[in-house]
């Protein structure tokens, strides 16, 4: 049995669902944040690629491992 008032749909901004609204939204995301936790994000993710071995080549020499008490 259907309730007589239904409750509204969210509306969904079908933009975002290509790989381009995707990319866009993304940017917005980031354009959020604080630069200091945008830092953070890079750094992290920087360390990460760089534990699985998925630094591309000839940028291995630049990274250089930091240590964890400039983290805080």
């Amino acid at each position: 049995m259907m309730p007589d008032s239904e409750s509204p749909v969210p509306e969904f901004d079908w933009r975002v669902t290509s790989f381009e609204g995707a990319r866009r939204e993304q940017l917005r995301r980031w354009a959020r944040l604080p630069l200091e936790q945008i830092l953070l994000a890079i750094e992290e993710m920087q360390d990460i690629a760089h534990a699985l071995g998925t630094v591309p080549a000839g940028q291995s020499e630049e990274i250089v491992p930091r240590q964890e008490s400039r983290r805080q």
